[in-house]
């Protein structure tokens, strides 16, 4: 006689691979496609373009900025040299 199936035996399992590459036999997460061990537990990236640039370090601007300020001081050092 099989024992009845308990219904974490019918839940849908993470898709992650271990180490030897056999697919983790954990259930998924509700909702997810992988276990709380693999990234299910995470709500995922923020959505929209929240991860756009904030600081402006990179800006056509601020290179330009630090390209100029290399120029004068490389200009300053080299006054000071033939000085």
């Amino acid at each position: 006689m099989k024992p009845a199936s308990l219904p974490m035996d019918n839940a849908p399992r993470c898709g992650a691979k271990n180490r030897q590459g056999k697919p983790c036999q954990s259930p998924a997460m509700r909702g997810k496609k992988r276990c709380r061990l693999h990234g299910g537990k995470s709500p995922g990236a923020p959505l929209g373009n929240q991860n756009a640039l904030k600081h402006g370090y990179y800006s056509a601007e601020a290179i330009e900025a630090r390209r100029m300020t290399r120029r004068l001081l490389r200009e300053a050092r080299d006054l000071m040299a033939a000085i």
